[in-house]
């Protein structure tokens, strides 16, 4: 899988979610589903800050990489 590849799930499963959260059900398991976002927030910065760092050009991301980090503590709750 490559890079676009992998951002097309990033995007299905977003959109996923939001269908998902429409449901009135959708309480269930919430700590599980912060917990997995906060996950997914941090890893999709760490691929964010890899895909800046070797494209040579000077990263414009650094910014959004600490955003991400700071959302993902702040749905852990650290």
């Amino acid at each position: 899988m490559n890079e676009y590849e992998a951002s097309l799930v990033i995007k299905s499963g977003a959109e996923l979610l939001s269908s998902a959260s429409s449901d009135p059900r959708s309480e269930e398991g919430y700590a599980a589903v912060k917990a997995n976002i906060s996950e997914a927030l941090e890893r999709i910065a760490e691929a964010l800050d890899n895909f800046e760092s070797s494209s040579g050009a000077p990263s414009r991301s650094t910014g959004w990489v600490q955003d991400l980090h700071r959302v993902a503590d702040d749905l852990a709750e650290r």
